[in-house]
């Protein structure tokens, strides 16, 4: 039986260390990670077609007039977006994607596609989350407590979200996602006409 790869969209507020759990889930196991194209500038280490697709603002325009992208939003003066093309091939390859993007494009990615696994990964309190944005040492203060207070208003979306992980242990966080992916793969609507032919297939048999 043939199926569709798992698309899983996993989100979280700004330094819950979702990045970090999607690089070891993709290490670890065969997951394709679909790379997110933005308007924003790359921070020191990241590299065009690693972390993202760094675009122009222009650029990015240009992608949601020509449909290139399947879902986009704007986040802290910022567009991101995800790249349709990649994404439809490997699911009809059969390989489960993971996309990390923010809520906003996630609703989008779940009215599109149904099926689609949502998934969003929490700190496991406010103090720890204001922690490790401080520990990143990327940004300055004022852009600190924008985060955080995007982060109070991300909470109004958790409701939308099948599963709330909380990243207290990364290898546990890690390990929980990977076998909600692996359990949503083996959902009976997943299985599309293999039961009705295998019950054709059964009542010719005697």
């Amino acid at each position: 039986m043939k199926k569709l790869g798992v698309l899983s969209v996993i989100s979280g507020f700004s330094g819950v260390g979702k990045g970090t759990i999607v690089k070891k889930l993709v290490a670890e196991e065969d997951y394709a990670l679909s790379i997110s194209a933005t308007s924003r500038a790359p921070r020191e280490g990241e590299v065009h077609g690693r972390e993202y697709f760094f675009l122009t603002r222009d650029e990015f325009h240009s992608m949601i007039e020509s449909d290139g992208l399947i879902e986009w939003a704007e986040y802290v003066n910022n567009f991101y977006g995800t790249p349709r093309e990649y994404v439809e091939e490997r699911l009809a390859e059969g390989k489960d994607v993971i996309l990390e993007i923010e809520p906003q494009g996630a609703l989008k990615i779940k009215e599109k596609y149904p099926e689609a696994v949502l998934i969003f990964i929490v700190p496991p309190n406010a103090k720890e989350l204001e922690n490790r944005l401080i520990g990143r040492g990327t940004e300055e203060a004022d852009t600190i407590k924008k985060r955080l207070k995007r982060a109070a208003e991300e909470t109004e979306y958790i409701d939308n979200y099948e599963y709330i992980v909380v990243n207290d242990n990364l290898d546990d966080a890690v390990r929980d996602i990977h076998h909600i992916i692996q359990a949503a793969s083996h959902k009976k609507d997943r299985a599309g006409g293999f039961i009705e032919a295998l019950t054709d297939d059964l009542k010719k048999s005697f």
